[in-house]
């Protein structure tokens, strides 16, 4: 079979299912099953596959994409900031618009930055943040036990001698913290949507996100007003509280930094022009 010919079959059965990513999903599944990658779509569509492809392991997985399971879940791993990441019905698959979260919160470190990350589930954002960073030390909380366990694998494997940099705490958000623990940035990807839109979600996400990672309660603030309002226990005078949001929730959002004494309230939009991070700052005085 022809590099084009198993290109064509793979987007095909995808885009017959409805799936909205079949381009890109279908480039994932060559580049992960087939050896294939996008130079050789473009410069040698004619060759044929490699006589070590399984092609009946492609299939198993084109059968398990048109059900609607997450392609990150069927390879098992994801890219984010740079960095592969486990992925599992365990935790929120990380999503490249978090990114801005992340690109966000390393604008505001220094080197011996302390970083809190709440709701870390896979702790792609905290790892991401200890890698980047010089001689910054990371926590990440999470009510979950399985969530943490696969975070701690992540940070196991891309930390490698700076592992000891991240710790792991389970809870329910601030209560996995010592009282009155201090950091320097706080960040955050917390459960935001609505209880009634759950249901209308892509059967990717409501079917296959951890319902404990989307159900942001009936108005989907619910996570916010906890965040913003312990944040004052546990930010340094001129810290910097950083939270992603939904596309419609940043007003919202704004309003109740701002009620709880935040300054240089702002919002950041992501590649798409919607907006994405919300951020503040607590006041020296």
């Amino acid at each position: 079979m022809k590099i084009s010919e198993l290109k064509n079959h793979i987007q095909s059965s995808l885009k017959e299912t409805g799936i909205e990513e079949a381009d890109s999903d279908t480039g994932i599944i060559l580049r992960e099953f087939a050896n294939v990658t996008l130079s050789d779509l473009f410069s040698d569509p004619d060759r044929e596959l490699d006589a070590s492809v399984d092609t009946g392991r492609i299939e198993e997985v084109i059968s398990l994409r048109v059900k609607r399971i997450p392609l990150q879940h069927i390879v098992g791993k994801t890219c984010f900031m740079g960095f592969d990441f486990e992925v599992s019905p365990d935790a929120l698959i990380p999503r490249p618009d978090t990114e801005i979260l992340a690109e966000e919160a390393l604008r505001d470190y220094h080197d011996g930055s302390k970083f809190l990350d709440l709701c870390t589930g896979t702790g792609c954002i905290i790892t991401s943040l200890i890698a980047l960073t010089n001689d910054c030390y990371g926590v990440g909380t999470d009510i979950s036990e399985k969530a943490l366990n696969l975070a701690g694998r992540n940070a196991d494997t891309i930390l490698a001698d700076k592992r000891e940099r991240l710790d792991f705490k389970q809870g329910d958000l601030y209560d996995a913290l010592d009282k009155g623990e201090k950091f320097d940035v706080i960040v955050s990807n917390p459960p935001y949507i609505r209880t009634a839109d759950i249901e209308g979600l892509m059967p990717e996400v409501k079917d296959h996100d951890p319902i404990l990672a989307l159900d942001g309660g009936e108005d989907g603030l619910v996570f916010y007003r906890r965040i913003i309002e312990g944040a004052k226990e546990h930010l340094v005078k001129g810290g910097d509280l950083l939270l992603e949001i939904g596309c419609d929730q940043a007003e919202d959002v704004m309003k109740i930094m701002e009620t709880n004494g935040f300054i240089e309230i702002g919002c950041i939009k992501d590649f798409a022009g919607n907006d994405r991070v919300v951020r503040g700052i607590l006041p020296l005085l």
